[in-house]
Order: structure tokens, then C-alpha cells, then sequence
């Protein structure tokens, strides 16, 4: 799905978010990232939605070279890319029905999208995605009236209409208490197991990283420091990771 070879991102300030990264996930893979604030995550899923481009090394995407793709190419290959965000991304004013179909943008006319907010179309996709996340009740509900739990279950919901190959989540439990946290990442993991979707996950959480995940990356000053199992991630290489940040961060759930 992804193979990233040797990159580099610098920015116009000339900070350097990351340096000889390389790494390849394969389709259906589940994998986290971990690693203390300022390692670089954020930095890495914009690389890998295609929202920043990289100062130099290879970012391929399938057989797209990310690095070289013409901006007439980037919103199809953007269409095959779901991301989750700490955030949500939600309209609060619209109702949910409108914010599911939203993952439909990308497929629709601009028409289509402003007749959508009148009449909302594929109304069984929504309801589906809504299913899917546990929250079929909420079609009609305003988004703003929602919790924030629940509006992260909408921003997944989002995602499952878009129908991407593959799912990044940024940070998406950040916001939310650690028991519905945990719950968020095991019905993300579910959800791509089911649809044998790609799923990468940049995580505070070290506890869920490595019960979740089958394969865990650690990223430390823009580098990665370490590729492995869970079980293999023992705590020195924990501490070596985050060293120099509070020891809570190795068992907490939140940061």
C-alpha cells in the first residue's frame, strides 16, 4: 500500500520533521505509531494523505510516486484515503446524515452535493455506515447536539461511505475518556479487519498501540527508532523512546 524509501521533510522555517524514513505497509495491514509529541507523527500522515509532499527520498502509493503525482492526479488518489482525525472535521450546524454523506464528496458533482444538503441521497449508505459504528438513531440528530465520542463515531462513519483503501487515524482518541478511547480503536480495527482495509494509527496511547495493533512503529525526532510486534517492544526500548517525557505516558491511555 504504502513504501517509503529514505524520506525527508523539511519545512520553509527549515525545520526538519523527518529524516530517512523508510518503510513499507502492505494492504490490510493494521499498524500504529507511537512516538513523544514532536516526533513527527503529524508530519508523516500529511505525507501520507497526500496533503504535503516530501522534500526528497520516495513516498509511493500503490504505483503512485506521491513525490512527482501531477495535481490533476491528487484529488483521485486523495479519494482512495480515508483520515480520522483528533478534530472530527465535522459541520456542527448540519445534521449527521449530511456529515456521513460527506465521504460521498468525492465522487460527486457540485450539484449533486448541494442538492444532497436538500435531500440527502444514498440515505441507505448512511444509515449502513451509521450501523456499522453503533449509532443508527443519530441520522437526523443535529451534530452539534452529539457527544465527542459520538462525533468520532460519525467521522468514522464518514470514512466507511468514502470507502477508501486505506484508513489513517490521527491521534482519534485523543479527546475522549481512555474506556471510550479503547472502544474507538477496537471498532476502527474491527471495522478494517471486515473490510480488509489498510489501517494506520498515530497513537499517544502506548497501552493501546500494543494491544491493538499486530505491528508497532516507534518515531522519535522525525526517525523511526524501532519496527516490531507488540511483543517484542519491550520497556527499555519504551523508555529509550520516550525518554525524557513523563513515565505516565508508557501505561496511560491518554497523554
Amino acid at each position: 500500500m504504502y513504501t517509503l524509501d529514505h524520506l525527508r521533510k523539511e519545512f520553509p522555517d527549515g525545520t526538519v520533521a523527518l529524516e530517512e524514513v523508510s518503510l513499507r505497509i502492505v494492504p490490510g495491514e493494521r499498524v500504529a505509531i507511537i512516538g513523544p509529541s514532536g516526533a513527527g507523527k503529524t508530519t508523516l500522515f500529511r505525507l501520507l494523505n497526500a496533503t504535503l509532499r516530501p522534500t526528497a527520498g520516495s513516498l509511493r502509493f500503490g504505483e503512485e510516486d506521491l513525490a512527482q503525482v501531477s495535481p490533476r492526479r491528487l484529488p483521485l488518489i486523495r479519494r482512495r484515503i480515508g483520515t480520522v482525525y483528533q478534530q472530527h472535521n465535522l459541520v456542527p450546524q448540519l445534521r449527521v446524515v449530511h456529515n456521513v454523506l460527506a465521504g460521498s464528496l468525492g465522487r460527486w458533482s457540485l450539484a449533486t452535493a448541494l442538492w444532497s444538503l436538500i435531500s440527502p441521497r444514498d440515505l441507505s449508505k448512511a444509515r449502513s455506515a451509521l450501523e456499522q459504528v453503533g449509532i443508527p438513531e443519530k441520522l437526523y440528530a443535529r451534530t452539534a447536539h452529539l457527544s465527542g465520542g459520538q462525533q468520532q463515531r460519525v467521522a468514522i462513519a464518514r470514512v466507511l461511505v468514502q470507502d477508501p483503501d486505506v484508513i489513517l487515524a490521527d491521534e482519534p482518541v485523543a479527546s475522549v475518556d481512555p474506556t471510550l478511547g479503547r472502544a474507538i480503536i477496537q471498532l476502527l480495527a474491527y471495522l478494517a479487519d471486515q473490510s480488509q482495509k489498510t489501517l494506520v494509527a498515530n497513537l499517544h496511547a502506548v497501552s493501546l498501540a500494543l494491544d491493538i495493533f499486530p505491528r508497532v512503529i516507534g518515531l522519535r525526532g522525525g526517525r523511526v527508532t524501532f519496527d516490531l510486534p507488540p511483543e517484542a517492544v519491550t520497556d527499555d526500548i519504551l523508555a529509550d523512546l520516550y525518554a525524557g517525557v513523563e513515565s505516565s505516558v508508557l501505561t496511560a491511555e491518554q497523554p
